[in-house]
């Protein structure tokens, strides 16, 4: 005989109004990003108002730039605005075992891989100035979707100044990453490009 579950009840009380400014949009699906499947509204409250409580730090959601961004807002109509959020469609919930979690939905997903995607690739220029080796390999086991965009916004800069950056991170992903880093690596490094690429090995 199966166990039965007494599921955490959900009741959303959305802030008024829609749809969200998209800013705050996209801060709260910037909140939500690491919490998928980990944790709910009240968590990624805490997060957005900038608490430093235990499990935010255990957790690193200190260090993700949505982390206070509502500081100094209520946690009631902060985790209204969450709700606004999965009303309209951007997040939404569900369960492990009793637990209510938060997780994207397609449109969500796709405001929060562009953000994140372009949240890396500002990082090239930190990695750049910081010089060699460039810790390319923290790149490693991101979600595809949002490394194939890094690499768009790389190829269509035509910046071969990330050529080097380049090498280093084909060191290290998966075959199908590596191809497409060769790919944006050899259009980069074209004639006419400031940087001459090497032969293939």
């Amino acid at each position: 005989m199966s166990r039965r579950v007494h599921r955490v009840p959900v009741h959303l009380h959305p802030a008024p109004g829609r749809p969200l400014p998209m800013d705050e949009l996209s801060a709260i699906l910037r909140g939500a990003d690491p919490l998928v499947m980990r944790g709910g509204r009240t968590l990624l409250a805490h997060v957005l108002r900038g608490s430093r409580q235990k499990k935010v730090l255990e957790l690193g959601l200190d260090r993700i730039p949505a982390h206070g961004f509502y500081r100094g807002v209520p946690e009631h109509e902060v985790i209204a605005k969450i709700d606004r959020a999965i009303s309209d469609g951007h997040l939404a919930i569900e369960y492990d075992d009793r637990l209510p979690l938060l997780v994207f939905t397609p449109a969500g997903w796709e405001i929060e891989k562009e953000q994140y995607a372009r949240e890396l690739f500002a990082g090239f220029e930190a990695r750049l100035a910081a010089g060699p080796p460039y810790g390319m390999d923290e790149l490693k086991d991101r979600n595809r979707g949002v490394i194939l965009r890094v690499l768009e916004m790389v190829e269509a800069s035509g910046d071969a100044r990330y050529v080097p950056l380049l090498r280093e991170w084909e060191a290290f992903d998966y075959r199908k990453v590596r191809e497409r880093i060769r790919q944006v690596r050899r259009r980069l490094s074209a004639p006419g490009s400031s940087v001459e690429e090497e032969d293939e090995p």
